[in-house]
């Protein structure tokens, strides 16, 4: 046992400064701050004054001598502030907090790699907002935890982990408080730019810091410490973009020959709307010294340049609106008056030829949903000249973003997602990024419409293809493609008769294609005309489907709970001309 907060006093711990007074919350005073799920009559809190008050609690020096340590903890969801760590050698090299919840619930921490070490624990409370305090009891070390941790297999080999989508490491090196940090969320997409043959991909992480990972093939991501933290506790950073700034327009580099990288982001208060900036390719970033840049009532800020202006221009959402704001340097912005209605959050916008064409470009305006319209944009106003489309219509797509300077590139506008809502149980992260896509222009009978195919790059990850031609597959009729496995591209061509169906089978999840449309655990995306190409990416818990080279697209994340793929049709005989399935490698088998 370490600590099990059953005295009148802390006995040889230390405490600092006044948030958990002169001893542990003891028996009725448990249930006047809703303290459950204590073992015996007491637990070490915080809150025993409130959530103002703030202070360190730290046992006395201890060898690790078991395989884990094992607790129970409440209190708020505050990262590197309200917390309990284990520190090895002076650092943190674990850390927990509450769920803004004051039910403690047991966690666990596999020590193995520590055995031997000399180690202290510390409670720690640094946080003075809503649920700023943290509450625990029962830490011991023990090879039988109430709560096993939450994984204990390798890196990027847990058992719901994506193969060939990003997800966060679970861990991640905070600014404010260094260590290491068992995290492994990721929400809004961020910045993504491309800059002198790097993909650069961020994500906001509960507001308080940008994920940031690297790729030259978008294949590969390697993730690097987190681009940057909030400035202080509680003031947030949100979502925003990164532009390259090569005529250093900004002044934030010293010369010309280093061009700043600069990101934009909003602080909580939803009105402060700031920059950081990195001169050595993203390592290493730097608050602006005069933030905030821009004072207004909006968030999400996504910057880019536009050239027959020579002005920056800034898209930004606030009160169901887009707003347009321009500058000539990144620093000083006007707010042109022209305002976007309809739009919702996050912000994308770019310009494409139509047809390949680049004496006819349009302008595209993606919404943080999905929702895009195409039309034209003089650099301080939009004009709609098509109806608000969805981009994809999957349950699991959400504040997308396409990378920037990719004309510095090769020229393609590549887009990825957020895949919002997914479910991981027992995994050390959260959350997973969309495969990337190549996104094009096109003309169709009803005007103008945005198409999306998985990037080329897929190819370099197929390790063969099964093929099957000219099938028949009549009504009730099972074909089985592949009878274990979880990584799959799939490309059909398909003939289904109106009023049939055709069902492949994902490892227990159906996807459902008719004469028009398809369906994953979702509203039936149509296409116009009938369905003859069904394209089909397939990773340990997400399903891509891509209509007729990417007329409508569907983005799923599920659980498996079957193995194997195989095909089924109903009503009438459905012809596939061709299907090739090609199993895949994972990214991290490089």
């Amino acid at each position: 046992m370490i600590g099990e907060f059953e005295g009148v006093d802390f006995g040889g711990w230390t405490t600092t400064g006044t948030a958990f007074g002169s001893g542990p919350a003891l028996g009725a005073r448990l249930g006047e701050l809703e303290i459950q799920g204590a073992h015996g009559n007491g637990a070490a809190s915080s809150e025993l004054a409130g959530d103002g008050p703030t202070g360190t609690l730290t046992s006395p020096a201890f060898k690790i001598s078991r395989r884990y340590l094992s607790f129970v903890i409440g209190g708020g969801r505050y990262e590197h502030s309200a917390c309990l760590n284990l520190i090895v050698d002076g650092k943190v090299v674990r850390s927990a907090t509450g769920a803004n919840s004051d039910r403690l619930m047991p966690v666990s921490w596999d020590v193995r790699k520590f055995l031997g070490r000399e180690a202290q624990v510390q409670i720690e409370d640094e946080a003075s907002g809503d649920w700023g305090h943290v509450n625990v009891d029962h830490i011991l070390q023990t090879d039988q935890p109430e709560r096993m941790p939450v994984t204990t297999q390798a890196l990027y080999q847990e058992t719901y982990r994506p193969q060939f989508h990003f997800t966060a490491r679970q861990w991640t090196e905070d600014r404010l408080n260094p260590g290491m940090r068992e995290e492994g969320w990721l929400n809004d997409l961020n910045g993504l730019v491309y800059y002198d043959g790097e993909y650069h991909l961020f994500a906001q992480r509960w507001n308080k810091c940008w994920v940031h990972a690297v790729s030259r093939d978008l294949i590969h991501w390697t993730e690097l410490e987190p681009a940057f933290w909030e400035e202080h506790l509680d003031s947030g950073v949100q979502s925003g973009n990164c532009v390259v700034d090569y005529a250093n327009t900004s002044g934030l580099s010293p010369d010309k020959a280093t061009p700043p990288m600069v990101a934009f982001w909003s602080r909580n208060d939803n009105r402060s709307h700031c920059i950081t900036y990195s001169l050595d390719h993203g390592r290493t970033w730097k608050f602006y010294d005069k933030n905030p840049v821009l004072v207004a009532p909006e968030r999400d800020p996504m910057v880019f340049w536009h050239a027959s202006t020579h002005k920056w221009v800034m898209v930004m959402y606030g009160n169901d609106q887009y707003h347009i704001f321009t500058s000539p340097n990144l620093l000083d912005w006007t707010d042109e008056k022209h305002p976007i209605p309809n739009s919702f959050e996050c912000p994308d916008m770019f310009e494409m030829p139509l047809d390949g064409d680049k004496a006819r470009m349009k302008w595209v305006l993606i919404r943080g949903n999905g929702k895009y319209s195409v039309g034209e944009f003089d650099g301080s106003e939009f004009h709609e000249e098509t109806p608000q489309l969805d981009s994809d219509g999957g349950p699991n797509f959400y504040a997308t973003q396409s990378w920037g300077n990719t004309e510095t590139g090769d020229g393609r506008r590549i887009q990825a997602a957020w895949m919002r809502g997914g479910v991981y149980p027992d995994m050390p992260f959260n959350q997973q990024v969309t495969f990337p896509r190549e996104l094009t222009l096109r003309t169709t009978p009803s005007g103008p419409r945005l198409f999306r195919e998985p990037i080329r790059e897929i190819a370099t990850l197929h390790q063969h293809e099964d093929k099957w031609t000219n099938l028949a597959l009549k009504p009730g009729e099972d074909l089985p493609l592949h009878t274990s496995g979880d990584l799959f591209h799939i490309n059909m061509n398909v003939a289904i008769p109106e009023g049939a169906a055709l069902t492949l089978n994902v490892r227990g999840v159906p996807l459902i294609l008719t004469h028009n449309a398809i369906a994953c655990e979702t509203t039936p995306q149509t296409v116009q005309g009938a369905l003859t190409f069904v394209e089909v990416l397939i990773d340990r818990t997400s399903i891509e489907v891509y209509a007729n080279h990417g007329e409508a697209s569907t983005s799923t994340c599920f659980l498996p709970n079957d193995s194997g793929l195989s095909l089924k049709a109903a009503v009438e005989t459905v012809s596939l001309p061709s299907i090739s399935v090609f199993p895949l490698n994972s990214v991290w088998k490089h």
